[in-house]
């Protein structure tokens, strides 16, 4: 695990908003059909996000995830398999072959990429294979390339597996996989839709062991949420106790999870928590318009450190900033955010450094 970065680092989670001219560039009834004018505008949009990150103070940066027509996609970008649509304006992929994969590599492109333009640490974001089962299996249209929703989620394993390898080869410093539907399981709503719902975590953790496993080197992250709906806000409701048992078993370096939002439950369950672990603290609002001010943040982190050392706590916002490739935050709020994420981060390392 690398742990070469300052004290109290602020990041972001993954995704920062997209103006109409990236979205423009990802939809095949405008983008450049010459695909070298698409890369240079594409590289361009990149450079602007990085830059952004890096002016507002950050110490770990992402590339936006700008390249990836959903956060999920990018697996039907690296395996064939996957019937994409677009509905309203969102991409939706089903699989409905036995995966091949055609492309490996495509995260580890990003990671090289960003590499290339920053002096900051830097972070990609994957999705979990619990994730895409949850989200790409389709009873009726999936059935003959994988009869159970599990048998899609094994055969994903090896991919994902080998996405990671490649990650840490092109010097990624934090791999995070991003797995809601895990989260999910702290309401008692989404519970009782299955017949075991602490069965359905320990699914998604095997799944997840048998990824990261034996891969050293770089951090392995698993961020938490309740589902983003950007201004319509959030999806699952309960603080984090139900799922402990399943969090204490993953093998992570770094727990990436949300507390701004008022459904999230009490922070004293962070004391429960491996204390061999770091804690991505979600301290930043991303959802709503309110912009949280640098002393709202630093309280926020405080009350953190009443169970976690200051040498666990990196800060970030609860979520990120375009969940969905249709999402609409303000670009110019995301930077107010995260440079007053930054200044409290400063605040915290002049007070306990």
């Amino acid at each position: 695990m690398s742990n070469e970065r300052p004290l109290f680092s602020a990041g972001v989670v993954g995704s920062m908003p997209r103006p109409q001219f990236v979205r423009d560039l990802l939809d095949p009834e405008k983008e450049p059909s010459d695909p070298e004018v698409f890369a240079k505008r594409m590289d361009a949009a990149v450079d602007y996000i990085v830059a952004l990150q890096e002016a507002a103070g950050l110490d770990i940066v992402s590339d936006g995830e700008y390249r990836r027509r959903s956060y999920i996609g990018i697996i039907a970008d690296v395996a064939d398999g996957f019937l994409r649509e677009r509905k309203n304006g969102l991409w939706w992929h089903t699989v409905v072959e036995p995966m091949r994969v055609a492309r490996p590599g495509i995260a580890a492109g990003e990671a090289r990429y960003l590499k290339a333009r920053t002096d900051r640490q830097i972070k990609v974001c994957l999705p979990s294979a619990y994730l895409l089962g949850q989200r790409m299996w389709d009873p009726d249209r999936s059935r003959e390339a994988y009869p159970t929703r599990e048998a899609f989620m094994e055969a994903l394993v090896p991919i994902l597996r080998g996405e990671l390898e490649l990650l840490r080869e092109a010097g990624a410093d934090i791999v995070q996989f991003d797995d809601p539907h895990l989260c999910l399981f702290v309401d008692e709503r989404v519970r009782t839709r299955f017949k075991n719902p602490d069965g359905e975590a320990d699914l998604c953790v095997d799944l997840f062991n048998r990824i990261v496993d034996g891969i050293d080197g770089i951090t392995r992250a698993i961020h938490l949420c309740r589902r983003n709906k950007g201004r319509a806000g959030w999806v699952g409701e309960g603080g984090y106790e139900p799922i402990l048992p399943a969090l204490k078993r993953l093998r992570v370096d770094q727990y990436v999870m949300e507390f701004t939002i008022p459904v999230s439950g009490d922070l004293s369950v962070l004391r429960q928590l491996p204390g061999d672990r770091q804690v991505g603290l979600g301290c930043v609002d991303c959802r709503g318009e309110v912009v949280d001010s640098v002393e709202e943040i630093v309280g926020r982190v405080e009350e953190a450190l009443q169970y976690l050392r200051p040498e666990q706590v990196l800060l970030n916002p609860d979520c990120g900033f375009a969940p969905g490739n249709a999402a609409d935050i303000p670009i110019d709020e995301a930077y107010e955010k995260l440079c007053n994420e930054a200044g409290a981060a400063q605040v915290l390392r002049e007070k306990y450094g």
